[in-house]
């Protein structure tokens, strides 16, 4: 899978059937989009491509709202990787792309990637004001020479699956709820750093997370989890909260590996949610 962070840089020497969105989470609604837009793809010999942004554009645009994020760049990309995409534009969003009409952004993409076919949501709209609603597009697809497709949502559980929803599952520590939305465990990576070391003085070692502050964390509690340590995953039982027995003090993530003895200050961990265990106490 190729990775652009400018649509400039392209250079294509095949046709695109594509989709556009924040996709922030790849949860099991953008997995079907995608996988719809790959199998369209190869039976038509065209690329399977998409584009995205960081940040998110609500971060942009009303940063009051910008939204705590379920994936960062890096972990959407190989979520991306793994569901067949040729292509995948990871763009910067700033100012001066939000305010690009919508003719403007949809004449780039069809010049410097040649789209042939675009697949949206129905309440899609991008250009500045979101001018470039569904109607709009497929105006503008008939002038620049790509078919706009309008796919219905993925609906489960009674509700439609979004990004914000899991966000707020996630939010409330309805963690396994969310992990059916996603069609995987909610994660959360960083590099395990020193803490107060309480737990290992009292025979319970635990590997102390740091975490980007923009990302989605589960509510206080405590927590089954998975810890990934390159290709090696470990049970275990992780606190988030403010250790209200010691300082109440900053939020922590702390993750105690079953049977595990290693040294891994500095180390790159990934922390999946299994199930709330209880409330942290």
């Amino acid at each position: 899978m190729r990775v652009l962070d400018d649509l400039e840089k392209a250079d294509l020497l095949q046709d695109t059937v594509l989709t556009i969105g924040a996709f922030d989470g790849i949860h099991r609604g953008h997995q079907t989009l995608i996988h719809t837009i790959v199998e369209r793809a190869r039976a038509t010999q065209r690329l399977a491509g998409l584009i995205t942004f960081h940040p998110h554009p609500v971060a942009v645009l009303a940063p009051e709202r910008a939204p705590s994020y379920l994936t960062t760049p890096g972990e959407k990309v190989a979520l991306l990787e793994g569901l067949g995409l040729d292509l995948v534009a990871l763009l910067p969003f700033s100012p001066e792309m939000a305010a690009l009409s919508a003719r403007s952004f949809m004449e780039r993409m069809s010049r410097s990637l040649q789209m042939r076919e675009l697949w949206v949501g129905a309440d899609f709209a991008l250009g500045r004001n979101r001018e470039g609603d569904v109607a709009t597009l497929r105006g503008l697809g008939q002038e620049l020479g790509y078919e706009l497709h309008v796919v219905e949502p993925v609906v489960l559980d009674e509700g439609v699956i979004s990004s914000s929803r899991i966000r707020s599952l996630v939010r409330d520590g309805h963690v396994k709820k969310a992990a059916r939305l996603l069609g995987r465990y909610h994660s959360l990576s960083g590099e395990v750093v020193s803490g107060a070391r309480r737990g290992r003085d009292m025979g319970f070692p635990t590997a102390n997370l740091e975490v980007r502050p923009e990302r989605a964390v589960p509510a206080n509690g405590v927590y089954a989890v998975y810890a990934v340590l390159g290709t090696e995953r470990y049970p275990g039982v992780a606190n988030v909260g403010v250790r209200p027995s010691f300082d109440n003090g900053a939020l922590t993530i702390e993750t105690h590996i079953f049977d595990f003895a290693q040294d891994i200050y500095g180390c790159d961990l990934v922390v999946e949610f299994v199930a709330r265990l209880r409330d942290e106490r």
